[in-house]
């Protein structure tokens, strides 16, 4: 790669991960300009009670569904799904304003939590049913669904603030996975955080 003049990123994997790519970008020798969730930035309001705590992958996520909303010939509201160790389902509304969002398991912590809990259960891979008929299936339908019926909850209380039906937008490595079983229209966005990272870093280099 060419070298580059900034480097801007966001992580939530802990100090130690941090560290790691710092030293692995020294090759460099550019400073990188980790970002982290402020009051407002992006064309975004931050709503969560104290700004500093919201994750900044979902900070960054919501500056990246921005500006896909903003291209829009009529901007509306939008919810923004990510689907990984964790899923987070955030609502924006229509000026920008993010409202807040549920946070809840994503598939392997589902399927680790009852295998944990529950006696004599494992959990090998099944298939998504409308009627599993099978423990497995069971298992792999009703972690589905639940994450299905979050956002469509979202979705729910969303529409019923804005007075107009939100746009959504899915992000993370299992996103994929829940597409297809939605039951809602759900638009499968590969590098909603990239989106927004380059948001903010061409508004701090005048872009």
């Amino acid at each position: 790669l060419t070298p580059p003049s900034r480097v801007y990123g966001c992580v939530v994997a802990g100090e130690a991960v941090r560290r790691r790519v710092d030293e692995q970008l020294e090759l460099w020798d550019v400073e990188t300009n980790w970002l982290s969730s402020p009051a407002r930035g992006a064309g975004v309001v931050n709503g969560y009670d104290h700004p500093a705590r919201l994750g900044a992958d979902r900070w960054m996520a919501l500056v990246g569904a921005r500006q896909r909303v903003l291209a829009q010939a009529r901007p509306r509201p939008a919810l923004v799904v990510m689907v990984g160790t964790a899923v987070t389902v955030d609502a924006m509304d229509t000026q920008g304003n993010f409202l807040g969002g549920f946070i809840l398991p994503g598939f392997g912590l589902m399927l680790k939590a009852l295998e944990m809990g529950t006696a004599g259960l494992k959990v090998p891979t099944g298939e998504i049913s409308e009627f599993p008929s099978n423990t497995s299936d069971a298992l792999t339908s009703g972690g589905t669904y639940a994450i299905a019926g979050a956002v469509q909850r979202m979705a729910k209380h969303l529409a019923k603030h804005c007075g107009a039906e939100p746009r959504c937008l899915m992000t993370g490595g299992a996103g994929w996975k829940m597409q297809p079983f939605m039951g809602m229209p759900c638009e499968l966005v590969d590098n909603l955080i990239f989106d927004g990272l380059l948001a903010i870093a061409s508004r701090r280099l005048g872009a």
